[in-house]
This record gives C-alpha cells, sequence and structure tokens, in this order.
C-alpha cells in the first residue's frame, strides 16, 4: 500500500467517527440523555478544555518518546474505552467526567493524524489536500449513515455507530505503516524539538496561530448548536444529514483542488480569504433564519474552515522542521480547535437560549479582528 492510499485511507476512517462527534454529539446529550442545551453546553464546553489540554500537552510530550504510530493506537483503543463508558452513564455528573475522559483521547486523533500528514508531505509521498479529502468524505459518509440511522432507530444510534466506527480505526492499526511514521523518535529527535517557548520567537508563527485561533473558533455555534438549529426550524432528520453534507461537499472540493489552485497564494492571503469567507456566513444565517439561507451559506465552508486549515498545513510544513510539526499541532488543536471554540460555545449556548440567531451572529467578534491583524501584519512579516 502506497503512503498515499495509508493516509487517505486512515483520514476517511477516522473522519466517519469525527462525522458523527462533531454535528450530533451535543444533540445526543440532549435528545438521548435527556440533558438541557445548557447541561450540554457545559459538558462540551469543558470537554474542549479537555481535549485542548490533551492537544497541547499530552500529546506533543508523548510524540516525544513514541512513534506516531504507536501515539495513534493509544489513543485510538482509550476513545473506543471512553465510548463505551457512555452506555451506563446517565447523569449529568457521570457524563461530565465520561465525555472529559473522551475527549482528552477522542480528538486529539486529528492533530496526530495530521502530524503524520506533515511528516509525508515533506517527505514528498503524500499529496495533502488529496488526502484529506477522503476524510471529508468520510465525514459526508457517516453524517448520511446517521441521519437515516437515526430517522429509523433514534438518537440512541449516535453512540452505537460510534463505539462500531472506533472499532474500525482500531482494526486499521492493523495495517502495515508508513516506515517513518513507525520510526520511534531518538534524543537527538527530542533534543532538536523546539519548544513551546521558541515557537514564539518564529516572528511569524504567533500571528498566524492568532489568526487560524479565531477563525477556528468562529464555527463553535455551529458544530455545537447546528444540527439543534435545524432541528427547531423542522428539518426532517434525515435531511438534516444532507444540510450538514452540504458544507462537506464544498469542503472537499476545496481541498482536490487546492495543492493546484493556490500553490502561489501565501498563508496570509488564504487567511484572509478563509476570514472574510466566514464572516459572510455568519452574517447570512443571523439575516435570514430560514432553511434554504442556511443551505446556501454552507458551501461559504470550504472558506470559514477548509482554506483556514489547508492555510496553517502549508505555513507549518514550509517553515518549520519535522521534530517542530507536533508541537504546532498541538498547539494548533489546543488554542485554535479547543480552548478558543471551549469559550465560543459557551457564549453561543447562553445566546442561543435567549435566540438562536444571535448566537452565530456573535461568531464575527472573531472574523472581523482576524481580517484587520491580518492586513496590518501580512507585510511587515511576510508570511
Amino acid at each position: 500500500m502506497s503512503n498515499q492510499r495509508w493516509m487517505s485511507l486512515n483520514f476517511f476512517v477516522f473522519f466517519l467517527t469525527w462525522g458523527i462527534f462533531l454535528p450530533y454529539w451535543t444533540g445526543w446529550l440532549v435528545q438521548g440523555k435527556g440533558l438541557s442545551v445548557t447541561e450540554a453546553s457545559i459538558i462540551m464546553g469543558f470537554g474542549l478544555v479537555a481535549r485542548g489540554a490533551s492537544s497541547l500537552f499530552v500529546f506533543p510530550l508523548a510524540s516525544k518518546f513514541l512513534s506516531s504510530q504507536t501515539v495513534i493506537f493509544v489513543l485510538t483503543l482509550g476513545s473506543l474505552a471512553a465510548a463505551i463508558l457512555h452506555i451506563p452513564s446517565s447523569s449529568f455528573v457521570t457524563l461530565f467526567i465520561v465525555t472529559l475522559f473522551f475527549s482528552a483521547v477522542f480528538p486529539p486523533l486529528l492533530p496526530a493524524l495530521d502530524t503524520a500528514a506533515g511528516n509525508l508531505v515533506q517527505q514528498g509521498d503524500v499529496n495533502y489536500g488529496r488526502s484529506r479529502s477522503y476524510g471529508s468524505i468520510g465525514f459526508i459518509v457517516s453524517v448520511l449513515i446517521i441521519s437515516m440511522l437515526t430517522g429509523f432507530f433514534g438518537d440512541s444510534a449516535i453512540l452505537s455507530s460510534m463505539i462500531i466506527g472506533l472499532c474500525f480505526m482500531l482494526l486499521m492499526r492493523l495495517l502495515p505503516t508508513p516506515a517513518i511514521l513507525a520510526v520511534k523518535p531518538t534524543v537527538k529527535d527530542r533534543r532538536d524539538s523546539l519548544t513551546f517557548k521558541s515557537l514564539w520567537q518564529v516572528k511569524s508563527f504567533p500571528i498566524v496561530l492568532l489568526s487560524v485561533i479565531l477563525l477556528q473558533g468562529a464555527h463553535a455555534s455551529y458544530y455545537n448548536y447546528g444540527y439543534i438549529y435545524l432541528q427547531d426550524l423542522g428539518v426532517n432528520q434525515f435531511y438534516i444529514g444532507i444540510i450538514i453534507n452540504i458544507a462537506v461537499i464544498f469542503e472537499i472540493i476545496y481541498f482536490l483542488k487546492a495543492d493546484h489552485m493556490f500553490t502561489k497564494w501565501k498563508p496570509s492571503s488564504l487567511l484572509i480569504l478563509a476570514a472574510a469567507g466566514s464572516t459572510l456566513r455568519w452574517v447570512l444565517v443571523f439575516l435570514f433564519p430560514n432553511v434554504w439561507v442556511f443551505m446556501i451559506s454552507q458551501s461559504l465552508h470550504a472558506l470559514s474552515f477548509g482554506v483556514a486549515h489547508y492555510a496553517f498545513m502549508v505555513y507549518i510544513t514550509k517553515n518549520l522542521p519535522k521534530q517542530q510539526i507536533p508541537n504546532a499541532q498541538g498547539i494548533y488543536s489546543a488554542l485554535a480547535l479547543s480552548f478558543s471554540t471551549a469559550v465560543l460555545t459557551l457564549i453561543g449556548g447562553f445566546l442561543y437560549e435567549i435566540s438562536p440567531n444571535l448566537s452565530f451572529i456573535a461568531m464575527i467578534i472573531c472574523t472581523v479582528p482576524a481580517i484587520l491583524i491580518l492586513v496590518t501584519t501580512r507585510k511587515k512579516y511576510q508570511y
């Protein structure tokens, strides 16, 4: 099996489970476990904190002593165990504890896979955009399957599907792994690894990181309340999956073309494009609270998420050596995909109780400052 195919298949299988967790988990806590939106928001918000702490400290530390293959295996096994623990959990306290554990081991699989992809890209064996597009395809397949299963069996199918998906991920570890990912880091590798402190000394890195923190955090309301929002609009369970998948279809198109269409674009230009698309997206949802405009706004996910994520990957693979990538991915996952989203999830949940539309428009408090930061710093720091 080629490295390109291995990476594509791993992204595909992981995103089968990510397509369950990201759009449905908050809704499952509300509909399947009987929690209020506020209680579910608290659990998911603190879950993001646990995810961030794990990605920021545990994942980079493990990557200094264990091979990528071993890190992915341990995280997969822990995720399966945590998912199973959800079965007997029913109270707010037990669900809070179990979800914190799950959030500490399952989401860090994403930076672990992205780190593996970054190493293979640097080696010249993998086209990142093409492999990552298979992850988006897996997300679409997952959402469609879950939409049908919840239509027939109710929200209880969400947890069962997660457990089955994680079993598939565990089976994936039996496949031959690219040689570079099975190599355990040496003492020299650990010595050469860039510390968190020295990462901040790379002049353009803090600016790029701050930009993606703002842009990825701006998806908090969509990720956590999009499913509930569509239910409140009276959309059938099956069609909710189709509507969610519109975003991912455009994301796939972008990732398939990114390595060819945007080869001459600097990360700063890509991030400005992402910020502009994100701002337009949330303004549309706020101004026109109906299903049809929400569906149209889904096309902007290719900009708000896809372009921002791709820009960060381009930046770190071109500007950082192999030993530094786990630290950069850990910081990105913790601060951009976890902590900022955690804060905005709590804010979004509070605003959702007042008016669902407010939780979406509030996200431009991140996207507009991101545009200003990028425009004013891109020439000075040349990134």
